[in-house]
């Protein structure tokens, strides 16, 4: 097996490089702008050679579960879509309905809906008739808010990295391990070419490698609930940043009676940025705050329960916000 992760960490290399390569000589580029931060043309195909990468693994690695094969199989459908916007700037519409398609097929044709979000001892939360339109409100939601986190070099590598190790850490699950693991390593590698390590080729995520994860991501969490693995709140702990941030940029801009929808520079990471002027530490502090996050939720279940868990999800949120607007000045468009 460990020969195995050697080449298939291999083989992830190779792709990033020729996709690096072949991106910057068909001008698949993104260009600066005053919404971006970047100062320099840079290849936005990150998403493709990762989607392609979990492809490989599928051949490489014998993984039981075929639902969590099937989810990196349909992924590919939503890098596409991802690619498509960064190269034609598709409007939200146009966008949010290409995503649907996969998100409906996984839904509808292979049952991956989300079946109750728990039990709380008092009281029971089963979707019954209401879970496929819920599952698809919530993967939608989570796919976008894994978007908003793409606005700085490492920011939505890094954080989702916290969210797979949060996933490592809960399931005792061999084939389920090494499945996080087949995920975890292409991002890993990622990051060498999108700090430019070693003279490497600058790579983005783009939408394609941003909406991947999301999708993943949020098919996974929908896998391990219905398995039991974990309750469902402790899962909602595990992605709490991205949840609390998608809602308070949203909220902020509400209040303020902007357009939820058209981009800027309101995200958590770009006002973390103008405070601290480093990126490196505007990452490790989403990282560490997501880990914490889910340290204090998941501490809470253990020794409180369930129910008060879910309540201190929803104050930390609260609190979230308050603290956000007030102490973090605002860098909107």
């Amino acid at each position: 097996m460990h020969i195995a992760l050697i080449h298939y960490s291999v083989i992830n290399f190779f792709l990033l490089t020729v996709c690096a390569i072949i991106s910057y000589k068909l001008n698949f580029l993104d260009k600066p702008s005053k919404r971006k931060m970047h100062s320099k043309a840079t290849a936005y195909t990150g998403g493709l050679a990762i989607s392609a990468s979990y492809i490989y693994a599928l051949q490489l690695f014998n993984i039981p579960d075929n639902s969590l094969n099937i989810i990196i199989s349909i992924s590919f459908l939503v890098t596409i879509v991802g690619f498509v916007d960064d190269k034609y700037n598709l409007n939200t519409g146009g966008k949010l309905s290409l995503q649907i398609i996969p998100i409906f097929y996984l839904i509808i044709l292979e049952g991956m809906n989300l079946n109750h979000i728990g039990d709380y001892h008092y009281f029971k939360l089963p979707l019954n008739t209401f879970a496929i339109p819920f599952t698809l409100i919530c993967v939608l939601f989570l796919i976008n808010s894994f978007n908003y986190f793409d606005g700085m070099d490492g920011t939505l590598s890094l954080t989702s990295i916290s969210v797979i190790g949060i996933l490592y850490f809960l399931t005792p699950n061999e084939s389920e391990r090494l499945f996080l693991i087949t995920v975890l390593i292409p991002i890993c590698i990622f990051l060498f070419f999108n700090f430019s390590l070693f003279n490497l080729p600058k790579l983005f995520l783009g939408d394609s490698g941003s909406l991947l994860l999301g999708f993943v991501i949020s098919f996974v969490l929908i896998n391990f609930a219905n398995k039991g693995i974990a309750h469902p709140i402790i899962l909602a702990w595990s992605i709490s940043i991205f949840v609390y941030e998608f809602l308070s940029v949203n909220l902020e801009r509400i209040i303020n009676k902007r357009n939820p929808f058209k981009a800027g520079l309101d995200h958590l990471h770009h006002k973390i940025f103008n405070k601290t002027k480093s990126i490196l530490y505007t990452n490790i502090l989403l990282f560490i705050m997501n880990i914490v996050f889910f340290v204090i939720g998941y501490y809470t279940f253990v020794y409180a329960g369930p129910l008060a868990s879910l309540i201190l999800f929803i104050l930390f949120f609260i609190i979230f916000f308050i603290l956000r607007n007030l102490y973090l000045t605002s860098n909107t468009r």
